[in-house]
């Protein structure tokens, strides 16, 4: 099940759409910001294919 995100950027605060695989469950990448192009660590915490949290830090914390 592929769900639509929000996420707000941790460099520039710019909030973008991303997408995120819930039938993978937990999971951790990195994205690059669709406006300042920094790389962003998402994580996404999954239960019964429902996205229940999503975590956004950079990639230098």
């Amino acid at each position: 099940m592929i769900d639509e995100i929000n996420i707000s950027c941790p460099y520039c605060g710019e909030v973008f759409e991303t997408t995120a695989d819930c039938s993978a469950g937990d999971q951790e990448y990195i994205e690059d910001c669709q406006v300042c192009c920094r790389p962003i660590v998402i994580t996404l915490h999954v239960s019964d294919m429902t996205l229940i949290n999503t975590e956004v830090r950079r990639d230098d914390e």
